[in-house]
């Protein structure tokens, strides 16, 4: 499976352009799931910038507080290192 997701992330650092990856990714992702990742990145970002609750975020997105005690776990368990370089990416 590793070799396939290889070659995703390739077609995705080809793309010369944003119109280009909305075009790829409305081939690769259903609306719904498109929808899904969008939330999961909002749900990181609001976690590390720690100004609001779980409970918060998930009246004020509208994400699922299963996904948002996912997404918690899974920066809680992460070093310290690794949790400021994906703050650095993504924020």
């Amino acid at each position: 499976m590793r070799a396939e997701w290889d070659s995703v992330l390739e077609k995705v650092l080809m793309q010369p352009d944003q119109q280009s990856l909305i075009v790829l990714f409305e081939l690769l992702l259903t609306e719904e799931e498109r929808s899904a990742v969008a939330g999961r990145l909002k749900v990181f970002q609001m976690l590390l910038q720690g100004e609001m609750s779980q409970r918060q975020i998930a009246q004020e997105f509208e994400i699922s507080i299963a996904t948002i005690t996912r997404c918690s776990n899974y920066l809680k368990h992460m070093p310290v290192e690794q949790r400021n370089s994906i703050k650095h990416l993504i924020m």
